[in-house]
């Protein structure tokens, strides 16, 4: 359907929640973060009053920089007709990402990037509330052609032409219905973070490795890196708390040097973590390979992604054989469209997408690009799931719902972010109810 209207305005705010305070989010190397958004609206001129939204997760101070990011963007989107993104989505995402002058500030990394994908994100978002469909549908739903048409394809057909993805992609399409209802009615399987924040005492750990379990949940992430007696003590006492028959992950947010990484993981290996995300540098793909060949005998995966700054990082990461898990963050890479490349990308070499989720808005987000991957893509659960972090939620008009340790598969028009008026209201920064009152108390 070609749609009508124009894009009339696109709205950023700076909206920030006051984490730091419980210590939530807390890790090696981000000790306080105050979970924040660079939160986007998309307004048209069309009756039925249809917006788009998106948003770039941060960590609070700096949240400023990526606004500035998407007001330079705007004159970009605005007074163009809708129809310009839905009808061609992969050359308007081009067109976002090829501004010469804006394009000299990465390419294709930083605050730029993330501007990018809370305005790419917000198209999508309105294209799918006009469609009246979740994002994963509107998606698993494009003819593989047009799939492949959404990834800028320059940098990255020395390890996968189009031709072999419209293949990969053709080989499925048969098969989608069965596993979109599969979905609908199972859900995706997740993984727990709550357990384990670096700032949480030992008894507030065990208490929510008894309450996940309750849940259902049988895969748990503890932060580690800071201190290594202590990393010792805490994965045993998670692993003492969670049982031999379930499955543990650890993650060390970047702290380690490469060799510090391999000795460390090497002295945690008792108690037996399927994997090590983020042991050094995001930007290492070498590293990263030095650290992957090291624990292998010991059955250890590497898992990275969040900080990842694009497709072709990721195209590397994988050539390389640096990544036993790709963590893509629907936030960091610029969009859907470029998570749909890196989805593309993964298959292809047989690398599991097991997204970043947590912060502002990712749960929301990342059900529908591992939907998706499942539906159209990979057709493989295996060695896949997604994080789940259980706060904020309630912030978002459509939260997602884990269920017995699966994500539900979202059902309501969009991409599922769109936030509550009265908690961007409260939390926007500094001039919201919640920062005011936190400054005359201080």
């Amino acid at each position: 359907m070609v749609w009508t209207g124009i894009i009339t305005d696109v709205r950023v705010s700076d909206v920030r929640f006051p984490t730091s305070l419980t210590l939530d989010g807390s890790d090696a190397t981000n000790r306080d973060p105050d979970y924040s958004a660079a939160y986007v609206v998309i307004e048209t001129d069309r009756r039925d009053g249809v917006t788009g939204h998106g948003l770039a997760f941060t960590i609070g101070r700096g949240t400023e920089v990526v606004v500035a990011g998407i007001h330079a963007l705007r004159h970009l989107v605005v007074g163009k007709p809708i129809a310009a993104f839905t009808s061609s989505p992969g050359e308007f995402w081009k067109l976002l990402t090829g501004d010469s002058q804006i394009r000299w500030l990465g390419p294709d990394k930083g605050v730029m990037h993330l501007a990018t994908a809370a305005v790419v994100n917000a198209l999508w978002d309105l294209w799918a509330k006009l469609e009246q469909k979740p994002l994963w549908k509107l998606l698993s739903e494009l003819s593989p052609e047009q799939i492949v048409e959404l990834v800028d394809w320059r940098y990255l057909s020395d390890a996968l032409t189009p031709e072999e993805a419209r293949r990969s992609l053709d080989r499925l399409v048969p098969t989608r219905d069965a596993r979109a209802a599969a979905m609908l009615d199972e859900g995706y399987p997740a993984y727990t973070t709550s357990v384990g924040w670096l700032g949480y005492p030992d008894e507030k750990i065990r208490r929510a490795c008894r309450e996940g379990i309750e849940q259902g949940f049988s895969r748990f992430k503890l932060k580690v890196g800071l201190d290594l007696g202590d990393d010792l003590r805490r994965t045993a006492l998670v692993r003492d708390m969670i049982g031999p028959e379930h499955t543990l992950m650890i993650d060390a947010n970047q702290r380690w040097g490469v060799e510090q990484a391999i000795e460390w993981v090497r002295r945690l290996a008792p108690t037996r973590p399927w994997w090590i995300e983020e042991p050094t540098s995001p930007d290492d793909v070498l590293g990263h390979a030095a650290i992957a060949r090291a624990l292998e005998p010991l059955g250890i995966g590497v898992a990275s992604g969040e900080h990842c700054a694009n497709s072709v990082m990721f195209k590397q990461f994988m050539q390389a054989g640096a990544i036993s898990f790709c963590q893509i963050d629907f936030c960091r890479l610029a969009g859907v469209n470029e998570v749909v490349a890196v989805l593309l990308l993964a298959a292809h070499f047989g690398v599991p997408v097991c997204p970043h989720a947590g912060g502002v808005g990712l749960c929301e987000y990342v059900p529908h690009a591992s939907l998706f991957d499942y539906i159209a893509v990979s057709a493989s659960l295996e060695r896949r799931c997604i994080e789940f972090v259980d706060h904020l939620h309630e912030h978002f008009v459509d939260p997602c719902v884990v269920r017995g340790g699966r994500y539900l598969a979202p059902t309501a028009p969009g991409t599922s972010i769109t936030m509550k008026a009265d908690s961007l209201a409260a939390h926007t920064f500094p001039g919201g109810q919640v920062w005011q009152d936190l400054s005359e108390r201080s």
